[in-house]
């Protein structure tokens, strides 16, 4: 059996006239992600460790911010696309861990909505996906609610 380990990054600045979406959840927010498509930085660094751990480079090289085809694409939309990859390659989820890092909006009444949407996505249990949430403790632009970050990191493996 081969196993591979993922890792993966997003951040993504906070501003106005724009939906929080992280983990595929809409969460209600005075302010949203701004990026490309839906800025949903969880989801992003859960693709960016899938496509590490299969030695596919990251999102931006599978989904650039220059083709207009992914303007304000959902993330899940990626995801299931990252997923066909992976699966073309003969690889299955062991687990996924996640942690988002803000200062605001208060996320644990959502944190198991999104372990449950990202889950459906990957097409493993919910008990397969963790996510986490911490403060940005009021330290630098995390903590002064001018952005959100996360963080994922992936096991998979495929039978040789």
């Amino acid at each position: 059996m081969t196993m591979r380990v993922g890792c993966g990054y997003d951040i993504h600045p906070l501003g106005p006239g724009r939906k929080l979406i992280l983990g595929g959840i809409e969460i209600p927010h005075s302010k949203g992600l701004l990026g490309h498509s839906d800025s949903d930085a969880l989801v992003h660094a859960l693709c960016d460790a899938l496509l590490g751990a299969m030695g596919e480079g990251d999102l931006g090289r599978h989904y650039p911010s220059s083709d207009q085809r992914f303007k304000d694409i959902s993330s899940l939309k990626l995801l299931e696309d990252v997923v066909g990859k992976m699966r073309g390659k003969g690889y299955r989820i062991v687990n996924v861990d996640t942690i988002i890092i803000a200062q605001a909006p208060r996320l644990s009444s959502h944190m198991a909505a999104m372990q449950k949407q990202m889950a459906q996505v990957l097409g493993v249990d919910p008990d397969l996906v963790n996510v986490k949430v911490k403060s940005g403790e009021g330290i630098g632009m995390i903590g002064r609610e001018e952005g959100i970050a996360a963080e994922a990191v992936c096991l998979i493996e495929k039978d040789n």
